[in-house]
């Protein structure tokens, strides 16, 4: 991997998320050699992503170059690579562009969709974690109406223009109001040969509210808010089998729909070579209160992929953002003090608070002493956003898409950069194309 090998402990970090970076960060002026790996080159802000999706905005208004953050950075170096496993008797991590050994192990390796064993699902239906999927989820979106146009079948053109949402978490709920915005105020000027008024989104939810992890009064009120916005919403309903056309539920209901999008659950990507027993529910590493994987005393997990179990916390810490950030800030500490044989600091999560858009001028936020919604709320989750953005050209190009957005009700990017099909398109083609 041609790092070269100095008298400082090596810590390598695979995984360039809101952890991996603030640890990375953090470790700035520690005497320690920091090598981060990543299978791309850049960080994505994911809590925009779905505004990508929705062509709110451009992927490289939400992604930043890793290389750009620690430019001019001592004793730091960045690998684009897949890392393949870990051997932990040598203390080497193994990659697809070579082998490093470590003094010191992080896994800041995130989450992946969890399509909860239901593999027709996970075929045809489209997942919204990276950049690329939401890049596909925009494209195939379009191209459903495009194709919409040229089908005098009504039946299947409502299917085409049918978008089913599952999973009423903050990605749904903010994605099923993106979504309606589109309907009442861009896709009418984009297609006036089409009825769009014919164009459902339906919001599929397994428990018996949406924003399940937020207060039951946030949880109303973003009810309310997609009703308003004409979001079909369906609670305690599950999704039981979907095939690119037909839902099923166990409710019993069927829906016609082209576009499936699966936000209903994440799990754990922890990297091959961790030994069973360190493993927890949801595909997470068990880690103690310094983030040290159990059975091990020189590797470490954080963010996403980690799970603390403890009294407070039996389920371990809310796989988002703030977690992540606030144990790779401890960690920088920790390792230190623990390189210098000193005492480390257990972590402590600080709620600061969660909030969820749903649309023009309508947000709920919970802090942990104040609950409020609406323009107010609205504001507020805009500006936190923004201020977290990575770089000033991203935080001022947001800005600028958002202002542009709200008066003049429009959405620039509405391209289709490369067509999209789903695996299970694929997959069909495939024998007929072999056989010919």
């Amino acid at each position: 991997m041609n790092v070269p090998n100095t008298n400082l402990p090596r810590v390598v970090i695979v995984g360039g998320g809101f952890g991996g970076l603030t640890l990375a960060k953090k470790l700035k002026h520690q005497e320690v050699q920091v090598v981060l790996i990543d299978r791309h080159n850049y960080h994505t802000f994911q809590p925009l992503l779905y505004q990508v999706a929705t062509a709110g905005l451009e992927p490289d208004s939400i992604a930043y170059p890793i290389r750009k953050v620690f430019k001019n950075r001592k004793n730091f170096f960045f690998r684009m690579a897949e890392v393949e496993h870990i051997v932990t008797e040598t203390n080497t991590i193994h990659t697809n562009i070579g082998e490093l050994p470590y003094d010191y192990l992080v896994m800041a390796t995130g989450a992946t969709t969890n399509f909860f064993g239901m593999e027709g699902v996970e075929r045809a239906s489209m997942p919204m974690k990276s950049v690329t999927e939401a890049l596909d989820l925009r494209s195939m979106m379009l191209q459903n109406f495009e194709q919409a146009l040229l089908t005098n079948d009504l039946a299947e053109r409502e299917s085409l223009m049918n978008f089913v949402i599952v999973g009423g978490g903050p990605t749904g709920v903010e994605l099923a109001g993106a979504l309606a915005e589109l309907k009442d105020h861009v896709l009418p000027k984009d297609y006036p040969d089409l009825d769009i008024r014919r164009m459902n989104i339906h919001l599929i939810e397994a428990a018996p509210r949406v924003l399940a992890a937020m207060s039951e009064e946030a949880s109303a009120k973003a009810l309310q808010f997609l009703k308003k916005l004409g979001v079909s919403v369906w609670l305690d309903t599950a999704v039981t089998h979907y095939d690119g056309e037909l839902l099923h539920t166990n409710q019993d209901i069927e829906m016609h729909a082209r576009t499936l999008i699966w936000a209903a659950g994440v799990q754990g990507a922890p990297v091959a070579g961790i030994d069973v027993s360190s493993m927890g529910r949801g595909n997470r590493i068990l880690v103690d209160e310094f983030n040290k994987v159990k059975g091990y005393n020189n590797i470490f997990a954080l963010g996403d992929v980690a799970a603390m179990i403890t009294e407070a916390t039996p389920k371990g810490h809310p796989m988002m953002a703030q977690p992540a950030i606030q144990q790779g800030a401890l960690l920088a500490k920790n390792l230190m003090v623990m390189h210098r044989g000193g005492t480390p600091k257990a972590f402590q999560y600080n709620d600061k608070g969660s909030m969820a858009t749903i649309g023009r001028n309508l947000a709920v936020v919970d802090l942990p002493k104040f609950k409020f919604h609406g323009f107010f709320a609205w504001f507020v989750w805009m500006f936190i956003h923004l201020v977290s953005l990575v770089g000033f050209r991203n935080k001022l190009v947001v800005m600028i898409n958002w202002a542009v957005s709200y008066f003049k009700f429009e959405r620039g990017v509405r391209l289709i950069i490369r067509p999209f099909k789903r695996k299970a398109e694929i997959e069909e083609k495939e024998p007929t194309e072999h056989h010919a």
